[in-house]
């Protein structure tokens, strides 16, 4: 019980740092601009269910994705580590997700799916993170994934659906800080993998 409830917290810090609720409000606001409660309610929960559902069929596929493109689990664990690791390196540098041009973004209730699902909230650092946790363990471990991960998505929903009053109370400074912090934790999580990777591929203990 002890060793789930570690990995459990393992796993929740891993998902908080790369997803980073409060530091994706800004993004969030610019896109909805000023749309009204109710448009903006309907993009915010179509955005965190996409990512949910996106993040979901990779933790339950993901070794059925491994066996079909012969990718084998200490080459996934190094590449996702770099990856993982260079998106905490540019939280760190402070950038913006890479969505070009998100001021000429039409209104269109279509951005829940792109940018705001993919690859804002279910970008490639996210699914390798996931990936990555369930990837040579029990099914226990695949069900703790999920459910911590359908929590970080309802915790965003209601982070995005406050964002205009957490921003008055906080301030951008506050939430620049956050993400700069999650980011030092990401490029840790991504050099833990790297390692984790070359110590499986060489057999090392």
């Amino acid at each position: 019980m002890i060793e789930l409830l570690k990995y459990a917290l393992t796993v929740f810090i891993g998902f908080f740092a790369i997803m980073n609720p409060f530091a994706n409000i800004p993004v969030f606001l610019s896109l909805v601009g000023n749309a009204d409660h109710q448009t903006k309610k309907r993009i915010n929960k179509k955005a965190t269910l996409t990512a949910f559902l996106i993040v979901l069929a990779f933790s339950l596929l993901g070794k059925f994705i491994f066996e079909m493109f012969g990718i084998t689990i200490p080459a996934f664990k190094i590449t996702g580590g770099i990856l993982v690791f260079h998106v905490g390196y540019e939280m760190l540098q402070s950038k913006k997700p890479s969505v070009k041009n998100m001021q000429d973004v039409d209104l269109d209730e279509n951005m829940a799916i792109s940018p705001l699902a993919i690859p804002i909230l279910a970008g490639p650092g996210t699914i390798v993170t996931a990936m990555n946790y369930v990837s040579n363990t029990h099914y226990i471990h695949v069900i703790i994934v999920i459910a911590i991960f359908g929590f970080m998505c309802y915790l965003t929903y209601w982070a995005f659906q406050l964002a205009e009053y957490i921003v008055e109370k906080t301030g951008n400074n506050i939430i620049t800080v956050i993400g700069k912090i999650m980011g030092l934790i990401l490029a840790i999580i991504g050099v833990d993998m790297f390692i984790d990777g070359v110590k499986l591929a060489f057999s090392l203990t």
